[in-house]
């Protein structure tokens, strides 16, 4: 790994990337999750042009679509914790569209961690509900930090472990909020 400007700037872009995606994990509606994350994604897919890390910034580009369209239909359709039939068909469409870009931009075995983990996100924002979201955020939490050791990523992989952590006290503070519900 050489100090180039462009890895340089590509690790200030993925601080940014990690600052804002913290923060989502502290957010207590979905509407502010998917705001918050397409602007990380942004800043992420810079990151990954720099690293020229093209499985990863393809996952980016299928994110913005996503998060454009769940904005969009919560926006028109209003906040509905109910999965929908057109619910199901977006899921499908996004994953086709992670299956397709992947076909493109395939660099080995260690380049479908970030697919991997595109998916389960995609899975976590799409089912609706925050406690899954959190939960969720660990295993992918896991494959991010694998992805970006592959891509030598070094605050990639420092600043993924810690929003690891995030996840894993945000996913902790919400139960703990649902278990004093309960009483």
């Amino acid at each position: 790994m050489e100090l180039t400007i462009n890895y340089v700037m590509s690790q200030v872009f993925t601080i940014l990337t990690y600052v804002l995606l913290a923060i989502t994990y502290y957010a207590k509606n979905r509407k502010t999750v998917l705001v918050i994350s397409f602007l990380s994604i942004i800043a992420n897919a810079v990151a990954y042009i720099l690293l020229n890390a093209y499985t990863g910034l393809a996952m980016c580009v299928v994110a913005l679509i996503r998060n454009i369209y769940f904005m969009v239909d919560e926006q028109k359709n209003g906040k509905n914790d109910e999965i929908k039939k057109k619910d199901i068909v977006a899921l499908i469409i996004i994953y086709g569209m992670i299956a397709i870009s992947t076909v493109f931009t395939y660099e080995g075995f260690l380049s479908l961690l970030s697919v991997f983990a595109t998916m389960l996100y995609t899975y976590s924002v799409w089912q609706k509900k925050t406690l899954v979201y959190k939960l969720c955020g660990i295993p992918v939490g896991v494959l991010w930090i694998l992805y970006n050791l592959y891509v030598k990523s070094v605050f990639g992989v420092i600043l993924e472990a810690i929003l690891l952590v995030s996840s894993m006290i945000g996913f902790g503070i919400e139960r703990k909020g649902m278990k004093k519900e309960v009483t």
